[in-house]
C-alpha cells in the first residue's frame, strides 16, 4: 500500500509544475490589469487578472496603499460588463481588498443597484459584498432591504442575507438583533440551505438567553425542521441544553425521544450526528446507549469511507467510558483492521483493544502485525499505548505483548515511537513482576544496535536499577561492557556507571566487574576514565568478592538531597585546608537563580541517575522542594511553576524576584531574596502581600526566612487558596518585612542582638490567565487539530484596534494565552496584511487546547482576528475565548 501513495505524492509534484500561477510577479499582474481601463472589455482576459490578483492576495502578497487603490478604482469600472462571470469575480475582488471608508462609497450605489436586480445572483452577491465592506451607518440604510432578502423566495439571495447577518452580528449585534421576526420566518423555509442559516443566526441571537434557546429548541422538535444540516445543528442546540440544564433523567427524556427518533431518519449525517449525541449525554445508561450503539455498528459496514471512520471514532470514545456496551461491535472492527485508510484501521485497532478479552488476544496480536508496516510512526504510537494499557488489563498475557514491543522495537521508527516502546517495556517490568527478566533482555537486544544516544543512555541506567535485582545478573553484563566497547563517549560513561552498580550491589560479580572497569581506564574520553577511577577507589576490596559498604553505596549510587547549583556554589567558594569539604554545609533549599537554565545546561551524563521517562526539569525540582514543605504538602500535584520575575531593580541593596507555582486549587508564591550589604544581617524574613485586587484569592499560609546572611539566597513562600480549576487572575502587592542586625563584615559575627524591624516595597506580582497555560508544542498540528474534533470547536471574531504591523498583534495574542506556536508560524511574513497562527497548549486539569488564529490587516492599520479553539472540554474553548475577550 505505501508504493501507491508515494507515487500519488510523485504525481502532485509533477503537476505543481504546469500551475498556471507559477513564476507570476505582482508587478507584472498590475500591468495587466490596465486591461479593466480597456474601451471594450474583454471579460475573459479581464477574469484571468482578477484571478491572478486574487492569488497573490492569498498568498500573503502585501500591496501598497496606492496599488490597492488603483487596482480598486480600476475594478469598479467593470461594473459597466453584464457579463455574469466577470461579476462575480468583481465581487469577489471588492471583498478581498477590504476598501476603505472612503473608497466604500464609490462602489456604495453600484452594489445597492446590483441589490434590488432582477437578476438573483447579483442581488446574492452584492449583499455578501456589502455586508462584508459596510460600517454601521451605511448597514441601517440598507437593513430594510436585508429584512427583504431573508425571505425572499429565492433561496440564493436569502441564504446570502442570513450568512451576512451571521457575520454582522459580531460587529452590529443591536441591529441584527431586529431581524428576529423574518428569521424565524425564514426557518420555515422549505429550502435546505435557507433554514440550515435561518437557524444558526437564530440561535446566536438568543444564545444568551437560555430560556429563549430552550423554548426554540422545544418548538422545532416538534417536526417542522426538514433539512438535513438544519436538523444536525438542532441535534447539537439539544444536547447543549441537555448539558446546561443538568436536569434528572425524567426532565431530559423529551429531548432524548427526539434524539432517538433522529437514529432512523433517512439522512446519514442526522443518524449520525443522533448517535453521537445519545454516547456524549452524560450519565448515560447502557440501554440508552443501546440504539446508538445499532446504527453505528451498521455505519462500520458502510461502503463509505468518511461514515466508517466516523462510526468507530465515536465508538473509539464509547469504549474508554463504557467498554461492555461496545463489544457487540468487535466483530465488525475486526474487519476494519485491514481497511485501506490507515486512521480508520488505527481507531479500529485501538478500539478493540479497549473492548477485546483475554481469549481475543492473541488473535488482535497476528492482525497488528500484519497492520503495522503500514501506518506512520504517530498512528503506531497510539497502537502502542493501547497495547500497554491492554497488557495492565490481562498480567498474565505480557508474554505475547511483550513479545510483540520486542518484535516492533527492532523495525524502523523515529525517536518518538521507539521512545514510547520502551516506556511502555518500563512500565509492564515495574507493573508486572514475572516481565522483569523478558522485558530485561528485549531491552539489552534494543541497545545492541540502538541509535539513539538518550534511549540507550536512560536504558543503561534502568539496568543499573533493575538488573541487580534479577535471578541471574551476570547474563547482563556482556550487553552492558559491548557499548563501552562500540558506543559513543555519553553512553560509555553511561555504561560504566551501570557496570559499577552491579559490581556494588552484586558481590559475586564484583571481580569481573574490577577487571572490565580497568580497561576503561585507557578509555579517549576524560568522563569515561575519572568515572572508572572513581568507581574502583570507592567500591573498595580490590576486586575481592567483598560486600560493599553501604556507605560507599550511597556515596555513588544515592540520590543527592541539595541542589547542583548550590553544590557548585559552594565548592566554587571552598577554600584548601586541612580540614575536608563537607557536603552538610552545603544549602539545601533552590537558590534564586532559576534551577531550570542550571538544569538545562547540567547535559553532561544523560541517563545518570536519572527516570527513563523524561529528563529532569525545574517543575520536578520545584515539585520535590515544595512537597517537603509540609504547608504545601496537601495541594497535589504541581501544574506549572513560572519564570522568575523581579520585583527589585538591579543595583538596590536587596534582590528579590518571585517564582508562581500553580496547583489545582491553590497557587504559591516563592520570593528569592539575596542579601548584598556585607555588614547586614536579615531576620525572620518575609513577604506581606496585599491581595484586595485578586478577590477571588485567600492567603491560607507562609513560610518565613529565619535567616539571610550576606550573598547568601533564601526562600520565603506566601500561599493563596483559589477556585479549583478555574483560571483566576489578580493582582498582589508585595512588602519585604525583616529584621535587620548589624554584624562585622571580616568575621560575620552578630554586632549588635538587637535588630530593628524594617519594610522594603516591592514590585507588584500579577497573575495572568497565560500562568494556566503550559506551553506544550505538537509535531503535526493538522493531525493534532483533526484528532481532537470539533465536537467542542468555538469560532468567534475579535477586533485588536490599530497596530503596527500583524507581528505586534500576533506577538500580543500569544502573550496573552501563554501558549506554544507551532510550525513556525509565530513568524509573519514582512508587509503582509494576513497571518495565520497556530497554537497548542495543555490548560490546568490537564486539558490539551489547539488554537487556529487568522489575523487580517486593513489599510487604516486596523487588526481583525478570527479565533478557532479546540479542546477536551468545551469549557476551556470558552475560557479561552474570554480571556481573548477581556484582553
Amino acid at each position: 500500500m505505501a508504493q501507491p501513495l508515494i507515487k500519488k505524492d510523485d504525481d502532485r509534484d509533477d503537476e505543481s509544475e504546469y500551475s498556471p500561477f507559477l513564476g507570476i510577479e505582482k508587478g507584472a499582474v498590475l500591468q495587466e490589469a490596465r486591461v479593466f481601463n480597456d474601451p471594450q472589455l474583454d471579460p475573459r482576459r479581464c477574469s484571468q487578472v482578477i484571478t491572478k490578483l486574487l492569488y497573490l492576495l492569498n498568498q500573503g502578497e502585501s500591496f501598497t496603499k496606492v496599488e490597492a487603490t488603483e487596482v480598486f478604482f480600476s475594478v469598479t469600472k467593470l461594473f459597466q460588463s453584464k457579463d455574469n462571470g466577470l461579476r462575480r469575480m468583481v465581487y469577489l475582488m471588492i471583498k478581498e481588498l477590504s476598501p476603505s471608508a472612503d473608497e466604500v462609497i464609490i462602489v456604495t450605489s453600484s452594489l445597492m443597484k446590483d441589490m434590488n436586480s432582477k437578476t438573483d445572483m447579483y442581488r446574492a452577491n452584492a449583499i455578501r459584498v456589502l455586508c462584508r465592506i459596510t460600517d454601521g451607518t451605511l448597514l441601517t440604510q440598507i437593513e430594510r432591504y436585508l429584512k427583504q432578502a431573508i425571505v425572499d423566495k429565492n433561496p440564493v439571495v436569502a441564504s446570502a442575507a442570513l450568512v451576512s447577518g451571521i457575520h454582522l452580528l459580531q460587529t452590529n449585534p443591536e441591529i441584527v438583533k431586529r431581524w428576529s421576526n423574518e428569521v424565524q420566518e425564514a426557518v420555515q423555509s422549505r429550502a435546505a440551505l435557507v433554514q440550515f442559516h435561518a437557524l444558526a443566526l437564530l440561535h446566536q441571537i438568543r444564545q444568551n438567553d437560555r430560556l429563549a434557546v430552550s423554548k426554540l429548541v422545544s418548538n422545532l422538535t416538534r417536526g417542522t425542521v426538514r433539512s438535513p444540516l438544519a436538523q444536525c445543528l438542532l441535534i447539537r442546540f439539544i444536547s447543549q441544553v441537555i448539558q446546561e440544564s443538568g436536569a434528572t433523567q425524567t426532565g431530559d427524556r423529551p429531548f432524548y425521544d427526539y434524539l432517538e427518533a433522529c437514529l432512523r431518519h433517512k439522512a446519514e449525517m442526522v443518524i449520525f450526528e443522533a448517535a453521537r449525541a445519545i454516547t456524549e449525554l452524560s450519565g448515560v445508561t447502557s440501554r440508552e446507549l443501546t440504539p446508538a450503539i445499532t446504527v453505528l455498528q451498521l455505519f462500520l459496514s458502510s461502503s463509505k469511507p468518511v461514515l466508517r471512520f466516523a462510526a468507530v471514532r465515536t465508538l473509539n470514545k464509547v469504549a474508554m467510558m463504557h467498554p461492555m456496551a461496545v463489544t457487540n461491535c468487535n466483530i465488525d472492527m475486526e474487519s476494519l483492521i485491514s481497511d485501506q485508510n490507515r486512521s480508520i484501521a488505527t481507531l479500529a485497532i485501538t478500539t478493540l483493544l479497549k473492548t477485546g478479552n483475554e481469549s481475543s488476544v492473541d488473535r488482535l496480536m497476528k492482525q497488528i502485525t500484519n497492520f503495522m508496516s503500514d501506518i506512520a510512526d504517530e498512528f503506531k504510537i497510539v497502537v502502542v499505548e493501547a497495547i500497554r494499557s491492554l497488557c495492565l488489563k490481562f498480567p498474565l498475557k505480557f508474554r505475547s505483548l511483550m513479545n510483540f514491543l520486542s518484535n516492533i522495537l527492532r523495525e524502523e521508527g523515529g525517536f518518538d515511537y521507539k521512545k514510547a516502546i520502551v516506556d511502555s517495556i518500563v512500565i509492564l517490568i515495574r507493573d508486572i513482576p514475572d516481565a522483569k527478566e523478558s522485558g530485561l533482555l528485549h531491552l539489552c537486544e534494543f541497545i545492541e544496535d540502538c541509535e539513539f544516544t538518550y534511549l540507550s543512555t536512560q536504558i543503561l541506567h534502568f539496568l543499573g536499577v533493575e538488573g541487580p535485582k534479577t535471578s541471574d545478573p551476570s547474563k547482563y553484563i556482556r550487553y552492558i561492557y559491548n557499548r563501552v566497547i562500540l558506543e559513543n563517549a555519553t553512553v560509555r560513561a553511561s555504561a560504566v556507571s551501570t557496570l559499577a552498580k552491579f559490581g556494588a550491589m552484586v558481590d559475586s560479580l564484583k571481580p569481573r566487574i574490577f577487571i572490565l572497569l580497568r580497561r576503561c581506564l585507557f578509555d579517549s574520553d576524560d568522563e569515561v576514565r575519572d568515572r572508572a577511577t572513581l568507581y574502583l577507589n570507592t567500591l573498595g576490596g580490590d576486586g575481592a568478592v567483598v560486600e560493599t559498604d553501604e556507605d560507599s553505596k550511597e556515596f555513588l549510587f544515592g540520590s543527592l538531597d541539595v541542589p547542583l547549583s548550590n553544590l557548585e556554589t559552594s565548592l566554587k567558594n571552598y577554600e584548601p585546608s586541612e580540614e575536608p569539604f563537607d557536603i552538610n554545609s552545603v544549602p539545601k533549599e533552590v537558590k534564586s537563580q532559576p534551577l531550570a537554565e542550571k538544569k538545562a545546561t547540567n547535559k553532561k551524563h544523560p541517563g545518570l541517575d536519572t527516570p527513563l521517562a523524561a529528563p529532569s526539569t525545574g517543575v520536578d525540582a520545584y515539585e520535590k522542594l515544595l512537597s517537603s514543605i509540609s504547608e504545601f504538602s496537601s495541594f497535589g500535584k504541581l501544574f506549572k511553576s513560572s519564570a522568575p520575575f523581579e520585583l527589585t531593580e538591579p543595583e538596590t541593596e536587596y534582590a528579590v524576584n518571585v517564582v508562581k507555582h500553580v496547583y489545582d486549587g491553590h497557587i504559591v508564591f516563592q520570593y528569592n531574596c539575596t542579601n548584598t550589604i556585607p555588614e547586614q544581617l536579615l531576620e525572620d524574613v518575609t513577604v506581606m502581600v496585599d491581595a484586595s485586587e485578586a478577590e477571588e484569592f485567600s492567603e491560607i499560609a507562609s513560610k518565613p526566612l529565619r535567616s539571610l546572611p550576606y550573598d547568601t539566597p533564601g526562600q520565603t513562600f506566601v500561599a493563596f487558596q483559589k477556585p479549583e480549576g478555574v483560571p483566576a487572575v489578580g493582582k498582589f502587592s508585595n512588602n519585604l518585612r525583616f529584621i535587620v542586625k548589624e554584624v562585622d563584615p571580616s568575621t560575620g559575627e552578630v554586632v549588635e542582638e538587637d535588630g530593628m524591624e524594617e519594610d522594603y516595597q516591592l514590585e507588584d506580582v500579577d497573575v495572568v490567565a497565560a500562568d494556566y497555560m503550559l506551553r506544550v508544542g505538537v509535531s503535526n498540528f493538522r493531525n493534532a487539530w483533526e484528532s481532537i474534533g470539533a465536537d467542542f470547536e468555538k469560532v468567534d471574531e475579535y477586533g485588536l484596534g490599530p497596530r503596527e504591523s500583524l507581528t505586534e498583534a500576533v506577538n500580543a495574542v500569544i502573550s496573552l494565552l501563554g501558549m506554544q506556536p507551532c510550525e513556525g508560524t509565530e513568524v509573519v511574513p514582512n508587509n503582509s496584511r494576513s497571518h495565520t497562527c497556530l497554537l497548542s497548549g495543555v490548560f490546568i486539569g490537564g486539558l490539551k487546547v489547539l488554537v487556529r488564529l487568522q489575523f487580517g490587516l486593513d489599510s487604516s492599520r486596523e487588526v481583525a482576528m478570527k479565533l478557532a479553539v479546540r479542546s477536551e472540554d468545551e469549557a476551556v474553548s470558552d475560557t479561552i475565548h474570554e480571556i481573548v475577550a477581556s484582553g
